[in-house]
């Protein structure tokens, strides 16, 4: 890349980008006489050229090149250098913009004027912030709470009093549902196809009658019901259906492993699954009721896969067919289409989800009737979901992003994208753009794979309004390439936050700059705190690396766990603060940086993310112990690649005496391993073998030592599956 500034720039960098000689000299005319108004400073002049003089036809290369040189010698005390910030037209168009100057005068009484001044007051005055944004939401309470927030020292009470169904207040938004389009579908492999859909009325009638038809099958209001299933229309109508009949559901990865099956299944305590018969991905079939058989389960309901209706496999006494289950409701109900959806407390179950901790077994994170609406209100004030928006973001019901996707939709009256298919291809690029997808979520190894397989070339996301991302950590390049995607650029809002938080804790907003690969703020309600090595709190504000905590309450975040002990997992020896409250563990390492943004490092635990989904170390060694006779031990460490992204899995293997290992083989053995008993998206990256494993003084597996001996190395040694010690 040329170290050389705009004005300095020639024809000759121009056209080593690939652009055409007569291309480039018209650029390099333009480049010569920005306004005035554009010379003012780095960031108006990198706004200008991004806004008005590139576009996705363009060479990436120059992309790059333009970025580069307009921000060499950037000062980096002012923190990253920002890639997109909103005009004053767009930030007023925004949600949170519109809020402002709808409830202008009382909230300039209160100091809330402005992004900064309502992040404070949702922080300071709950009370007044978050009935502002249920009205925004069109929640629909049975009984209104008596009171927003009883707090105490961990957090508190929310909505006390209040009875509600959260799937209710899904599918009962707008004035027209049987109009207003909730679902929009394609199949992999139908990309020339015209576009499936569902509207709201024929959702709610869907979901009514599966709700229905839950009861005549003899199921009850607190019945837990798995789901282990595609991320498909079928799998939302289940999902809606089951919290509409006061029932559980309990989140089941579609790629899980019976094994893992059986665990979140006994944890649950479940009574019943919807599950397919088999996952048809182009021309594969993947079997997924044998997996839920394998596993144990309860009495089953097995959708069909092909699109002719009928079952590849034979099913157990006592399961049932999608259809038959469904007809069942139609028998007993007068009208199988309405429902009157059962009221519920707001502290009641509506969703049991898994998150891994350091033990063999997943914690079991319920979801309430108020988690989803921490899901609805982050995508409304920070991805700026609106009324008629669509939104898409691959993800599995397994997954905090499924059910999220869900409430981020249709709280705010947007439609639901569902691709059916691998997303990393050129059919769920068209898709995007034939259905005119604003709002495209996605984990950074999608952008890797869509920028390294061409796949949007001639595609127009004309209609994408933001990126948000989440799971992982992004690459800087890959993400500047994806928001020069649309024309004009669009912004990527970064979004970290956890399983029992119901959403993010610190995000980006189309209100403020955003530079990449950065977050830019704390979510709305919530209070970022930044410890030392000595557990003290790095003063607000300061450019500082260290464990992150959340200072609650934070409305939606968990107050149970159904297998392990709240306050000993997310309270114990944490820090008081002078106010009376304990702060709350998350277990990122978070870096503070100039100019308000953040960027987040991964764990500092033994928990480790891999492609979006966290995974404990301990889970991991015990597949890989087993994997092959001549190891004695493993430690499983997630490292960061040199250029960033995704954690890339390494293991470190102690072998039994008078055992060789050749590590090519071992290493597919273990990623054999590793896949078919946990995940079949984990692969091993690297495999060091090593004489003994460093242990504390008690015999634990000190893993932060192997990582920073392994994540600071670059040698070619330890990164191709053959790495010694």
């Amino acid at each position: 890349m040329a170290r050389t500034s705009i004005q300095n720039l020639t024809l000759e960098h121009l056209l080593e980008t690939g652009l055409s000689e007569g291309d480039a000299q018209v650029l390099l005319q333009r480049l010569a006489c920005p306004p005035a108004s554009k010379r003012e400073s780095q960031i108006a002049t990198w706004d200008w050229i991004s806004r008005e003089l590139l576009c996705p036809e363009h060479p990436f290369k120059l992309h790059q090149l333009l970025f580069s040189v307009t921000y060499l010698d950037w000062d980096a005390r002012r923190g990253p250098p920002i890639v997109w910030k909103p005009t004053e037209d767009e930030a007023k168009r925004t949600n949170i913009g519109t809020l402002i100057v709808k409830h202008e005068e009382r909230l300039s009484a209160l100091g809330a004027s402005t992004y900064d001044g309502l992040l404070q007051l949702s922080n300071s005055h709950p009370e007044v912030y978050w009935p502002l944004v249920f009205e925004e939401l069109g929640i629909r309470f049975h009984k209104p709470p008596t009171k927003v927030l009883e707090s105490n020292s961990y957090g508190g009470t929310w909505l006390r009093g209040a009875e509600l169904n959260v799937a209710e207040c899904c599918l009962v938004r707008g004035q027209d549902i049987m109009a207003e389009v909730a679902l929009i579908w394609r199949d992999e492999g139908n990309d020339e196809a015209p576009l499936q859909t569902m509207t709201l009325g024929a959702l709610r009638a869907e979901a009514s009658c599966l709700a229905n038809s839950l009861l005549a099958a003899g199921f009850q209001t607190g019945d837990a019901i798995a789901i282990d299933m595609p991320m498909n229309q079928f799998a939302v109508i289940a999902y809606l259906g089951t919290i509409l009949a006061g029932c559980v559901v309990v989140s089941i990865a579609d790629s899980f492993a019976p094994s893992e099956i059986a665990t979140r299944l006994r944890l649950s305590e479940a009574k019943g699954i919807f599950t397919q018969d088999v996952i048809i991905r182009g021309s594969k079939s993947i079997p997924l009721y044998s997996r839920v058989t394998e596993a144990g389960a309860p009495r089953a309901i097995v959708l069909p896969a092909a699109s002719d209706g009928r079952l590849s496999v034979e099913l157990r006494n006592g399961d049932l067919t999608w259809g038959a289950f469904l007809e069942g409701g139609r028998r007993v109900a007068a009208n199988p289409g309405v429902f009157e959806a059962r009221s519920c407390p707001a502290e009641a179950t509506t969703n049991i989800l898994f998150s891994s901790g350091t033990t063999g077994d997943p914690k079991a994170i319920p979801w309430t009737h108020v988690t989803p609406l921490k899901a609805g209100a982050d995508a409304w004030a920070h991805q700026d979901v609106r009324k008629g928006d669509v939104v898409a973001w691959p993800t599995n019901l397994g997954w905090m992003m499924g059910p999220w996707l869900i409430y981020a939709a249709l709280l705010n009256g947007a439609a639901i994208a569902l691709y059916n298919g691998a997303p990393g291809g050129r059919g769920f690029a068209k898709f995007v753009q034939d259905a005119k997808v604003t709002m495209l979520g996605l984990v950074p190894s999608i952008a890797k794979a869509w920028r390294s397989g061409e796949c949007v070339k001639g595609l127009g996301w004309s209609h994408v309004r933001c990126f948000s991302s989440s799971g992982e950590a992004s690459n800087a390049d890959d993400y500047l390439w994806l928001t020069s995607r649309v024309r004009g650029y669009r912004p990527v809002i970064e979004y970290c936050g956890g399983t029992e938080i119901g959403g993010g804790f610190v995000t980006g907003s189309m209100l403020q700059p955003q530079a990449l690969s950065a977050f830019s703020t704390p979510a709305m309600g919530c209070t970022v705190v930044i410890l030392d090595e000595n557990q003290r709190p790095y003063p607000s504000g300061q450019p500082c690396v260290g464990e992150c905590a959340l200072l609650p309450p934070m409305l939606g975040a968990s107050t149970r766990l159904l297998n392990a002990d709240h306050h000993k997992v997310y309270f114990k020896g944490m820090p008081r603060l002078h106010n009376g409250r304990v702060l709350r563990r998350h277990g990122d390492e978070m870096e503070r940086l100039p100019g308000g943004f953040y960027r987040a490092h991964g764990r500092v635990d033994d928990t480790m993310n891999l492609g979006g989904i966290k995974v404990s170390s301990v889970e991991i060694e015990r597949v890989c112990n087993a994997a092959d006779l001549a190891i004695l031990e493993t430690a499983a460490i997630g490292i960061p690649p040199p250029d960033g992204g995704p954690e890339q899995l390494l293991i470190v293997a102690v072998l039994k005496d008078g055992h060789v290992a050749d590590t090519v083989s071992l290493t597919k053995k273990l990623t054999s391993a590793v896949a078919k008993n946990l995940n079949p998206l984990f692969r091993v990256s690297r495999l060091a073998i090593a004489p003994v494993l460093p242990r504390t003084a008690s015999n634990k597996i000190m893993r932060r030592i192997l990582r920073d001996q392994y994540g600071s190395s670059k040698k070619n040694n330890i990164a191709s599956g053959r790495a010694k010690l």
